[in-house]
C-alpha cells in the first residue's frame, strides 16, 4: 500500500473517540513509519464521539477526493429511546424531560416512519459543529447562548424500525449529506406526541464502503509499523 502516492483507509471508529481523534492516531503512526514531517490525512464524513462505525480517511493524493466520498449517501443502525429527550439530542447532555409513551402502537411507529422519506428540511441540532459566525454551534450551547440554525436540505431514502424492545426502537436509515440522526430522533418523538432521544449509533455504509471491510485503529497501526507500505 502506498501511502504517500494515495491510500484509502476504512477505520471503523470506535465509541468514545473523535473523528479528529482516529486521523491524529493514524497521521502520527505514519509519519513515523514513513519518516516524514508532513503527510496529509483527512477523513470524509464526522462521526460524533457516542457514534461508532465506519469512517473514510483519506491519505496522501487521495485527501483530494475527501469532498466525494462526503457526498455519497450513508446508512446508520441505531436505537431512539422514547419518552425522555436531552438538549443535545443524544447522551451527551442529561434527559431532562420526560413523556408518556402508553398511547403509542406499533402501527404509529410505522406511518412516523415512513414520513421522513423523501426530500425534507432539517435542522442541526445546537449541540453540533455546525459553524455560526466562525464558532462552532456546540460551543455557544456550552455557554448557554440561543442562536438560530438555519435549516438545510437532506434526503432520506430508507428508515425501518424495530419495536421489539419498545420504548427503545431500533433502526436504520439511509440517507443524504449531511443529515443529523440525532435530529430525527427528535422530531420522531415530536410527531408521536411524545420525545426521544438517540441513545446509540453506528454508520454502516457510506456509498460503496461497508463497516465489514473496515478495520480497527489498532488494525489499521499494526500494518503501518508492521512496514506494509511503500517508501516512496
Amino acid at each position: 500500500m502506498n501511502f504517500l502516492e494515495g491510500a484509502v483507509l476504512l477505520v471503523d471508529k470506535p465509541y468514545g473517540w473523535t473523528s479528529f481523534d482516529v486521523v491524529n492516531k493514524l497521521r502520527w503512526n505514519l509519519k513515523q513509519a514513513l519518516n516524514v514531517k508532513k503527510i496529509k490525512v483527512g477523513h470524509a464524513g464526522t462521526l460524533d464521539p457516542l457514534a461508532s462505525g465506519l469512517l473514510i480517511v483519506c491519505v496522501g493524493k487521495q485527501t483530494k477526493n475527501v469532498d466525494a466520498y462526503m457526498a455519497e449517501e450513508k446508512t446508520y443502525t441505531g436505537t431512539f429511546l422514547l419518552g425522555k429527550t436531552t438538549p443535545s439530542f443524544d447522551l451527551e447532555t442529561e434527559y431532562n424531560e420526560s413523556f408518556s409513551v402508553d398511547h403509542i402502537t406499533q402501527s404509529a411507529i410505522e406511518a412516523t416512519a415512513k414520513k421522513f422519506l423523501g426530500q425534507q428540511h432539517q435542522t442541526a441540532p445546537i449541540y453540533s459543529a455546525k459553524q455560526i459566525d466562525g464558532k462552532r454551534a456546540y460551543l455557544y450551547a456550552r455557554e448557554g447562548k440561543e442562536v438560530e440554525l438555519k435549516s438545510h436540505l437532506i434526503n432520506i431514502t430508507h428508515f425501518e424500525t424495530d419495536a421489539k424492545l419498545f420504548p427503545e426502537i431500533r433502526f436504520e436509515i439511509t440517507c443524504s449529506k449531511g443529515t443529523y440522526i440525532r435530529s430525527i430522533a427528535q422530531d420522531f418523538g415530536q410527531l408521536l406526541g411524545s420525545g426521544a432521544t438517540l441513545i446509540e449509533l453506528r454508520r454502516t455504509r457510506s456509498g460503496a464502503f461497508d463497516v465489514d471491510q473496515a478495520k480497527t485503529v489498532d488494525e489499521w497501526i499494526d500494518v503501518i509499523q508492521s512496514k506494509q507500505i511503500t517508501i516512496l
